[in-house]
C-alpha cells in the first residue's frame, strides 16, 4: 500500500505532463472558394500588428507560416492571392488538488507564462500531510492564423490551435513550429483525409 501511495505523485505529474504537451487544431473555411486557385501569399500587416503577442513571438510564427506555404508551394508576392494573418488567445486555468494520500512534499515549477499568455504549469506547492491542497496554474493561448481572399477580402480559411508553452527560449521556438505545422496540415481543406 505505501508503494502504491508513493508512486501517485509520480502518475499525477506525467498525467499533467503528457496531457500539456497536445497541441489541438481545427480549422474552418469558406466552402465555396476554390483553394487551387491560390497560389502566392503576403503578411497582412494591419492584422499583424494588432495580435498582443511580443514582436520577437510574432516574427517566430510568422517565419514558420511562411517556411509552410512555401513547402505547400506558394510563393510571396507583392500582389497576393492569400493574405495571412493572426491573432491569439489566453485563459488562465487554476487548478486544486487535494493531497489527501498524505505523501510528504515534493515540488516541480520549472515552467511558466510567457509575454503573450501561453505557459505551462506554474508551480507545483505541495507541502505534503493530510488535506494540503496543491495549486496548479496554467495558461491555455489560442493561436488563430487567417488566410484572406486578397481581391475579395474575405476570410476564406481559419485554422486554430490551442496548448501550453514552455518558457524555455529552445523548447519555446520548437514549440511554436510545432503549433504552426499542426495548424497548417489542415490546409488546404481536405487535404489530410
Amino acid at each position: 500500500m505505501k508503494k502504491i501511495i508513493k508512486t501517485l505523485p509520480l502518475l499525477a505529474l506525467l498525467i499533467v505532463v503528457s496531457s500539456c504537451s497536445s497541441i489541438k487544431v481545427a480549422a474552418d473555411y469558406d466552402k465555396e472558394a476554390t483553394f487551387n486557385e491560390y497560389k502566392t501569399f503576403a503578411f497582412f500587416k494591419t492584422g499583424i500588428d494588432k495580435a498582443e503577442i511580443s514582436d520577437l513571438d510574432k516574427r517566430r510564427i510568422l517565419r514558420a507560416i511562411e517556411a509552410e506555404l512555401l513547402a505547400k508551394g506558394f510563393t510571396k508576392s507583392e500582389k497576393p492571392d492569400l493574405l495571412v494573418s493572426l491573432f491569439t488567445k489566453s485563459q488562465q486555468r487554476v487548478d486544486v488538488y487535494n493531497n489527501s494520500w498524505g505523501y510528504g512534499g515534493w515540488g516541480w515549477g520549472g515552467y511558466g507564462g510567457w509575454g503573450w499568455g501561453w505557459g505551462g504549469y506554474g508551480g507545483w506547492g505541495g507541502y505534503g500531510g493530510w488535506n494540503q491542497p496543491s495549486v496548479s496554474t496554467s495558461v491555455q493561448g489560442h493561436l488563430y492564423i487567417d488566410l484572406i481572399d486578397a481581391n475579395k477580402k474575405e476570410l476564406v480559411w481559419q485554422g486554430m490551435g490551442t496548448g501550453y508553452l514552455s518558457r524555455n527560449m529552445e523548447k519555446k521556438e520548437a514549440r511554436i513550429k510545432e503549433f504552426v505545422t499542426k495548424i497548417m496540415e489542415k490546409y488546404p481543406p481536405g487535404a489530410q483525409q
